[in-house]
């Protein structure tokens, strides 16, 4: 019996490892205080280095951001834990790429110091409510494309990087007609590599027209409703 324990303590030990290794971001989210973070405020967690100017500010831009998703989606029902990071150091103790801010389904987002704004936490915020409303199942089926979501994100957010005025007729500034990534994995290659603002653009544009093509928000509600209980995206998205 000892034998066995020690067995499955050295398989737990191992996979405790493996995960730190391949998946530190995963790792920091389970516990925060093992990579240098501290709790701002319920289950917002910040470098324990972050100034208090900069504390107050990512207060107020969380508030800010949430309400944002609120008014799109009539309501922000996402709980995610957030991991805050106020240097460049901290964030690349978690995460690999060079972005601004990182969502993992609807549990946890992580930010570097370069997103810590109201622009891309309420991008990050568009795709936890997306995330959460789609339920886990139909996340890992991969019932909507990445380039959906993230046209969505930046749609939501108002990123000007990505889209014109919102009282322009048209506020495409990339055409997009060609395919863009499905997977997140093809999405993740591409938007970290050259054609980076080209993608979000694209995305943006395309998903900007649907929508006006399809009366506003209540459009995207409806369909991630009918994706959450077994309708294929093509279905939803091509449906008036």
């Amino acid at each position: 019996m000892t034998g066995i324990l020690a067995a499955l303590a050295a398989v737990l030990v191992a996979a405790v490892v493996v995960t730190i290794l391949v998946f530190p971001a995963g790792a920091a989210i389970a516990c925060p205080a093992c990579y240098g973070f501290e709790r701002l405020e319920g289950d917002v967690f910040v470098e324990k280095g972050m100034m208090p100017q900069m504390r107050a500010r990512l207060a107020a831009t969380l508030g800010e951001a949430r309400k944002r998703v609120r008014d799109f989606y009539g309501s922000f029902d996402g709980a995610p834990r957030i991991l805050a990071c106020a240097s460049e150091e901290c964030f690349r103790r978690i995460e690999t790429h060079r972005i601004r801010g990182r969502t993992f389904a609807d549990i946890a987002f992580i930010l570097s110091p370069r997103g810590l704004d109201p622009l891309i936490v309420t991008h990050e915020f568009s795709h936890i409510e997306v995330h959460h409303r789609l339920g886990l199942v139909a996340l890992a089926r991969g019932a909507i494309p990445a380039w959906f979501d993230e046209g969505l994100a930046v749609y939501v957010s108002d990123d000007r990087r990505y889209l014109g005025p919102v009282a322009a007729a048209d506020r495409c500034l990339v055409r997009s007609d060609e395919e863009l990534p499905s997977a997140m994995r093809e999405w993740m290659r591409r938007a970290t590599g050259m054609d980076d603002d080209r993608l979000y653009a694209k995305s943006a544009c395309r998903v900007s027209r649907w929508i006006a093509a399809n009366g506003g928000p209540a459009a995207v509600t409806k369909l991630l409703a009918r994706v959450s209980t077994g309708t294929s995206f093509a279905q939803a998205y091509g449906a008036p």
